[in-house]
């Protein structure tokens, strides 16, 4: 029999083909300038709550040399403004996103095992929260608990589990039935060490592929939630530009250039997490594999 490949293989394999494929390429690509702006931009051009261009003739003005973007309603640099809400997007977006993958790997781990009254209850749980209209629920959750940057994060990633939960029971559901597991409890294996040491790691690959969907979700529900007004007043995100846009009349006043750096930010970081989050998905799911 030949050797197992060992987990650091597989993870090249998977690399490998998630760059060979045009969807996964292009995802990776537009991450990458995502997550560079992100970073680094804030770092190198700062952005300034206030600054001396601060007038009246500074409000909205075009985009120039001094401002490559040209400015808010307050006469702040919209290029700067944009840098750090791709910033605190990301933040929340991953922050959330890791909240609700835990639940929802903890919940279809625990559902897809336990057959019983217990995966049952589980299930009924996380049908109950996705037949929910979840912009309402996030909505009122948010209006309830507060605008805080913390309490918009809870409240994403306690709403945005569900789907990693019914991935993660169904292939639980798959891995049980196989012959090895059965051998493993015949040897006297503990459930819990069965999970741990032999369901877990066949599950992992789905819910990484999952993750990147999870993530996309969890930025545009950050940002619906600040274009609504309902987002964190002190921080600058590219929901609050798009809120405050709309509340300045940027639309009916012409200035393109406001409205456009962060809608297209939105655009592109979505786009990037979900083009890449379904190439793992039919690279790491063999169901769907055909590369």
């Amino acid at each position: 029999m030949s050797p197992e490949p060992r987990p650091y293989s597989r993870r090249r394999e998977s690399l490998s083909l998630l760059w060979s494929s045009p969807l996964g390429k292009t995802g990776l690509i537009l991450l990458g300038i995502v997550l560079l702006v992100g970073i680094a931009g804030p770092l190198v051009f700062p952005f300034q709550p206030r600054t001396s261009a601060d007038s009246a003739a500074s409000v909205l003005s075009q985009p120039d040399r001094s401002h490559w973007l040209g400015t808010d309603e307050l006469g702040r640099d919209v290029f700067r403004e944009t840098l750090d809400g791709a910033r605190v997007s990301l933040i929340v977006g991953v922050l959330a996103t890791l909240i609700s993958i835990l639940i929802g790997s903890l919940i279809g781990l625990v559902a897809g095992y336990y057959q019983g009254a217990l995966g049952s209850f589980l299930m009924r749980l996380t049908d109950f929260f996705l037949a929910l209209p979840m912009l309402p629920l996030v909505i009122i959750l948010a209006v309830i608990f507060g605008q805080s940057f913390a309490v918009i994060i809870l409240v994403i990633g306690l709403t945005g589990w569900p789907s990693t939960a019914r991935i993660a029971r169904s292939q639980v559901i798959s891995v049980r039935e196989r012959r090895f597991i059965e051998r493993v409890r015949s040897l006297g294996a503990s459930d819990a060490r069965i999970i741990r040491v032999h369901v877990l790691p066949n599950v992992v690959p789905l819910i990484v592929a999952n993750t990147s969907l999870v993530i996309a979700g969890s930025i545009l529900s950050e940002a619906t939630l600040a274009f609504l007004g309902l987002g964190d007043p002190s921080r600058v995100s590219w929901g609050t530009m798009l809120h405050y846009a709309f509340e300045a009349g940027a639309a009916g006043r012409g200035a393109w250039w406001y409205l456009m750096p962060p809608g297209l930010g939105i655009v592109l970081v979505v786009l990037g997490f979900t083009l890449t989050g379904h190439t793992l998905d039919r690279i790491l799911n063999p169901r769907l594999r055909d590369f």
